[in-house]
């Protein structure tokens, strides 16, 4: 791609307002490319359920970042991305980048889709984010200092989302990552339970740690009034995902940006100084 202000690509980033899509957007801005933003209240709508948005926020765009909501692995993601890529393709797209989840094979079943949709593409096979933590499910359980999940000693390499968008934006603005997959973990392994300790070290506030049965944590959600689909999700990664099948270190960060991925601590330090544990009254 030819940096050129003149030249630079229109890009869609769909789920522009998520943790990676806000990100990649904010990056994206700050270098002055062309970047629309595809979620439901942006000023051209985008919404997955409705496929009628859809033409008009592809229209005049060269690349899209795809991360689909709630997540690949549901039912029926596999039609709706098969659907999105072939009238991307047909409305003159030419880059497609897929974010996809680590040993899920629903997911790997979209990035094929992606891969025979007919436009250069970079796959991005990212582990459980960091901002899981601080900025989604577990973050009330760490301010209540009380975390509660159905897995034990199962390692995970948390990724930072950070990385992840410096991964995407590369992608999608620098040669070099079309066809390439690139799997995204951190640096290291660690369990949920030591995730949480390390939170709760760096908050010098004390934060227990429960493993319960899945039984229980349904329950738990169902008091908490969570959707069914965004229970079944969560089921399913903490029972099929989270079986081992992920427990090891992978080298796409190194690959794509030439660097070495943000170690799970200085995740923990840049959401300190972000203030995103602080309690709000």
């Amino acid at each position: 791609m030819n940096n050129q202000e003149n030249t630079k690509k229109q890009i869609l980033v769909l789920g522009g307002t998520g943790k990676t899509g806000s990100r990649i957007v904010s990056k994206l801005q700050q270098m002055n490319w062309p970047v629309r933003i595809g979620s439901r209240n942006a000023a051209i709508p985008f919404d997955w359920n409705d496929q009628n948005t859809w033409a008009a926020v592809l229209q005049g765009i060269d690349s899209v970042y795809i991360a689909y909501q709630p997540d690949l692995a549901v039912p029926g993601a596999t039609d709706t991305i098969r659907n999105l890529t072939q009238l991307a393709v047909k409305s003159g797209v030419t880059y497609l980048v897929l974010l996809s989840g680590r040993g899920e094979e629903e997911a790997q079943a979209c990035e094929k889709i992606v891969m025979d949709a007919g436009a250069d593409w970079t796959i991005l096979r990212a582990s459980w984010f960091c901002q899981n933590f601080s900025e989604g499910y577990l973050l009330d359980p760490i301010l209540a200092g009380y975390v509660s999940l159905p897995v034990g000693k199962v390692p995970e390499p948390f990724i930072d989302v950070d990385d992840i968008a410096d991964v995407a934006v590369a992608a999608l603005t620098t040669d070099g990552h079309a066809g390439q997959l690139y799997e995204l973990t951190g640096p290291r392994l660690l369990t949920f339970r030591d995730a949480v300790q390390e939170i709760a070290a760096a908050l010098k506030q004390p934060v227990q740690y429960q493993q319960i049965s899945m039984d229980d944590y349904k329950a738990m959600m169902r008091e908490y009034q969570i959707p069914d689909d965004y229970m079944w999700l969560i089921s399913y990664l903490f029972t099929e995902v989270l079986d081992g099948r992920n427990a090891s270190l992978a080298d796409g960060v190194q690959r794509a940006l030439g660097r070495k991925p943000t170690d799970f601590s200085e995740y923990i330090r840049k959401a300190i100084a972000a203030g995103m544990w602080q309690v709000t009254a």
